[in-house]
């Protein structure tokens, strides 16, 4: 079950890309612009593919340098229509040109992710080759060209982004539990452009744990953000000096997260159609909105694309089945079960090329997502990978970057000791 829904998820990546220069489209949508988060994602399926032989380590190879060329070839300026800027880039590019796509921002924790994307290919080709030592030496220059500083804007914690007609957001990753630890990581270990750990310290001194149907943890209501940096970071077992305070670390705080999420869709506080035992996952994801509607005797509000969470919300219904998926690693014992239900719900026509839809509504006329979102597949296959052989986490454990990063946040303990 496992390996079809892993080979379907790749499937996007296979698919959903452009062959001139390596961009990874955000959704299958037509016209869609690139995503350079997904494209991280789709480097890191490319190492999962070629282990498990979903495709050719050639193609592989070969796919992963035109994308690499591209990312250190692109225009890196403050022009409006550049691909990035200071070694950071744009959230979305255009897939053909790769400029800059829908007035998107400089995006800090892109970037990041990008570079996890980045950093992973790095250390899983390692063959004594031309072609694959050129992908360790670009992975490297990319890395290093980005100048983390330069996005603090002045104070110690990053910028969510920068534009060149508003320049900073005023929005800071400084408080509240979020997917910003890889940031911070990858900000941290940097040989070449690293910031200190001040920032990184300001930002987990906010955090504190709560408690939700009786479970203790660091709350965050979409299941992304317990899912994000977990799928380049093994937590298991290392602490930084907020988890030796809690006493768990963040691995373990994810599989609550995912025991709530569950917890709520039993509760089901709102009445939606579906929700319950094996029925459940929130998340940031597309939706029938934006809508008013009156459902059997309900007044109903619709949300577009939207960061849905449990308990406060928002909610209205939707369902994102890959969110179950990336929670894999942390909770197998809830979310096999999930996945086999859901499958069966579906009929043996249910899965489609690409495995789930991104996400459902029953209760708004049994609404599904049209297309297809690079975030979801990524998401899932990466997860699904760790839960198996946890390649992408021994990728990443031997990268001494994030290593160094890691450290210098107070982590400690476990594989990194």
């Amino acid at each position: 079950m496992l390996d079809d829904l892993k080979g379907r998820a790749f499937e996007y990546f296979r698919n959903e890309w452009n062959p001139t220069n390596g961009l990874i489209s955000d959704k299958n949508q037509q016209g869609s612009p690139a995503s350079i988060a997904v494209l991280g994602m789709g480097l890191t399926a490319y190492t999962i593919a070629s282990e498990c032989g979903l495709m050719l380590r050639s193609e592989a190879v070969a796919r992963t340098q035109l994308a690499l060329k591209f990312l250190k070839s692109s225009q890196q300026d403050p022009e409006a229509d550049a691909t990035g800027y200071k070694g950071f880039y744009y959230h979305f590019l255009d897939m053909e040109s790769g400029k800059r796509a829908w007035q998107s921002e400089i995006s800090t924790i892109d970037t990041a992710i990008l570079m996890a994307g980045v950093l992973c290919v790095q250390n899983y080709f390692t063959h004594d080759c031309e072609e694959e030592r050129e992908i360790r030496e670009t992975a490297d220059f990319l890395y290093q060209r980005v100048e983390w500083p330069w996005a603090l804007n002045g104070a110690a914690t990053f910028s969510h982004g920068w534009t060149p007609e508003k320049k900073f957001s005023r929005h800071r990753w400084n408080r509240n539990y979020s997917e910003a630890i890889i940031l911070y990581a990858l900000a941290l270990g940097s040989p070449s452009h690293a910031v200190v750990p001040l920032g990184y310290l300001q930002w987990t001194a906010t955090f504190e744990t709560t408690n939700i149907y009786d479970i203790e943890s660091l709350h965050a209501g979409p299941l992304f953000i317990h899912q994000m940096a977990h799928q380049w970071i093994d937590f298991r077992g290392i602490q930084d000096r907020f988890n030796r305070e809690i006493g768990f670390d963040y691995f373990e705080n994810s599989k609550r997260a995912t025991y709530i999420q569950r917890q709520y869709a039993v509760e089901n506080p709102k009445q939606f159609a579906d929700y319950g035992k094996y029925c459940w996952g929130l998340t940031a994801s597309n939706g029938p909105g934006a809508a008013r509607r009156t459902i059997s005797g309900v007044k109903r509000v619709f949300y577009n694309y939207k960061a849905r969470g449990v308990p406060q919300g928002p909610d209205d219904g939707t369902i994102s089945p890959w969110a179950v998926v990336a929670s894999l690693p942390f909770a197998p014992e809830i979310v096999l079960e999930t996945i086999q239900n859901m499958i069966e719900e579906l009929g043996a026509q249910g899965l489609g090329k690409y495995g789930f839809e991104s996400s459902q509504n029953k209760t708004c006329n049994g609404w599904v997502s049209p297309w297809k979102f690079g975030l979801n597949k990524g998401a899932g296959l990466i997860m699904i990978e760790n839960h198996q052989s946890e390649l992408v986490w021994k990728l990443m454990k031997d990268c001494l970057y994030l290593q160094n990063g890691l450290r210098a946040a107070g982590f400690s303990g476990g594989w990194l000791q």
